[in-house]
């Protein structure tokens, strides 16, 4: 017989309806101001860099300095957690967040406004891996999975809607004002999640020697290549989409705005055309996307600079972006459901690590061969996304979704095993008599005999 430790919805009652649904709301809106804090320098790069007397590629540190602390950052504030309640992790990170954003705002001096994002590094280390897997303590456990898609979607939409919020809100004064009122949305959050947050302790707590086994899986590794690529090839170029735009498109200031929200828009509508399909066809929701994206970024220096070229191409571009979050998280985290919060932790370093790397690469790129090679870079990048997925074949592919009523560390034992005899035919299994494949028998195993 079976014995499988119960979830944690199991060990805590969820919360009663209305609190439960709040609380989802919280997180979301926080992972949300998680996101648009560390994206708000790309549609800001151009003032920030007048104001603070800096280059285009100096003031891109901006971006890849919190990006490379996130990265370092988040596996070992993963381990440090331990057992601990996560409510007040969580909510000091967000206490955390919200003096980042005001450091930012009133920084003097462009060495200050660096400081401030290191600590928004951190933040987004450590609020990430647990805003990710809290739904199930929050809602019941038939909810949990349309839960875990709204806390997704927050940052989905972070990455796609913060960037035109942000440069919006800077047209009405400067680019102070959008991180001033980050930092106060980010006070609200606070509060919120420590009235609507129950205690949430940790019944599988990471684990520094689960590392090397999970890094010898090749579907997971194939994942986190995949993610960097697409990241990398994205951030390289997006950085620096507003002087793009303005430079090689020949796009007017005033209308910067308004292509950063048709961006937006469309991502908003390519999260949720992702969030459909990923869950039933992950790797090819992810060449979708690849495909999509490197066409719409590599297409600019050729047509930018026509009439209606940019803003169809911003509109295809988002569409795909807003997809990626949602499907390469999903496709790291079914690659390996067994990994938990380390594998949380894996995804979120390559994430952020390749946000740095392509802002630091592309500010490189920038300022030495000019901008109008960034969208060839970028989508050369992204491009090699499909290949990998192609070369890595069945190896790399996530099992699919268990049948209904099929508890997933099971499905994942007879994915397995699947994969040690892939070439046995159907039989009836011995010990139970149910068709499936044929393995091996242990040694000393007697027919009729379940696994313990």
């Amino acid at each position: 017989m079976s014995h499988h430790p119960p979830g944690p919805s199991a060990i805590e009652p969820p919360l009663p309806p209305p609190r439960g649904g709040l609380a989802v709301a919280a997180v979301a809106l926080a992972v949300f101001s998680l996101v648009t804090t560390e994206m708000l320098p790309v549609g800001l790069l151009t003032p920030m860099s007048a104001t603070l007397d800096v280059s285009h590629g100096t003031a891109g540190l901006a971006m890849t300095l919190p990006g490379i602390v996130a990265a370092l950052s988040a596996p070992p504030l993963a381990l440090a957690a331990g057992r601990r309640d996560r409510r007040p992790v969580l909510c000091g990170l967000m206490a955390l967040l919200a003096a980042a954003n005001l450091a930012t705002a009133f920084a003097p001096h462009f060495a200050v406004l660096l400081g401030a994002r290191v600590l928004i590094g951190l933040a987004v280390g450590g609020i990430w891996p647990i805003a990710v897997g809290i739904a199930v303590h929050l809602v019941p456990e038939r909810s949990a999975p349309a839960a875990t898609s709204v806390i997704f979607g927050g940052i989905a939409v972070g990455f796609v809607v913060g960037v035109p919020l942000g440069t919006f809100a800077g047209g009405l004064g400067d680019w102070r004002l959008p991180f001033t009122l980050m930092g106060l949305l980010c006070l609200l959050l606070l509060a919120a999640l420590a009235v609507l947050l129950p205690p949430l302790p940790s019944h599988r707590p990471v684990r520094a020697a689960d590392l090397p086994g999970l890094l010898r899986d090749t579907r997971l590794r194939a994942g986190l290549l995949v993610t960097a690529l697409l990241v990398t090839g994205h951030f390289s170029v997006y950085t620096y989409l507003r002087p793009l735009l303005e430079s090689v498109a020949a796009t007017p200031p005033g209308l910067v705005s308004g292509l950063l929200l048709v961006y937006g828009a469309a991502g908003v509508a390519g999260n949720f055309l992702a969030g459909a399909r990923a869950p039933r066809a992950p790797g090819g929701t992810l060449v979708g996307v690849s495909v999509l994206l490197a066409g719409s970024m590599a297409l600019i220096p050729a047509f930018g600079a026509a009439p209606v070229a940019p803003w169809i191409l911003l509109a295809a571009w988002g569409t795909a972006y807003g997809g990626v979050s949602l499907s390469a998280q999903g496709y790291v985290v079914r690659a390996a459901p067994e990994a938990g919060d380390m594998g949380s932790a894996l995804f979120i370093s390559v994430f952020n690590a390749s946000i740095s790397l392509g802002a630091l690469s592309g500010g490189r790129i920038a300022d030495g061969g000019g901008l109008g090679w960034l969208p060839w870079f970028g989508g050369a990048l992204v491009a090699l996304a499909p290949a990998v997925l192609w070369w890595t074949g069945g190896r790399g592919a996530p099992d699919p979704d268990p049948p209904p009523g099929v508890h997933r560390e099971n499905a994942f034992r007879s994915f397995r095993a699947r994969r040690i005899s892939p070439r046995l035919p159907a039989a009836k299994s011995l010990s139970t008599g149910r068709l499936g494949r044929t393995c091996p028998r242990a040694p000393g195993r007697r027919a009729g005999e379940d696994e313990a």
